[in-house]
């Protein structure tokens, strides 16, 4: 066992599939499903920003503050799941 942050024990795996897909998720207190669906969430909404920057940058009046609000609405939003987590400490600043 690893010690994580604060000491805390985050029961890392010796195998390699365990170390690519069930430590980190485990070490927030999430299954492999509800990390991989969160992130893809996430993905998708800052793929989405990212294209209303690139049409703003072509036509400055459109998605004037698409990309700005969409950060910050992540942003709650991880802060929100971390202060419901089991052990919010745990988390890192920026859980992806």
């Amino acid at each position: 066992m690893a010690a994580g942050p604060q000491g805390a024990d985050i029961g890392t795996s010796s195998t390699l599939v365990g170390r690519l897909f069930s430590d980190h998720p485990r070490s927030l207190g999430m299954t492999w499903a509800s990390h991989g669906s969160g992130a893809a969430a996430i993905g998708a909404r800052l793929i989405g920003a990212g294209a209303a920057c690139m049409i703003h940058a072509v036509v400055p009046a459109w998605f004037t503050q698409t990309a700005g609000r969409t950060v910050t609405d992540i942003y709650e939003d991880i802060a929100r799941r971390k202060s419901a987590a089991a052990n919010p400490n745990a988390w890192p600043d920026y859980e992806i």
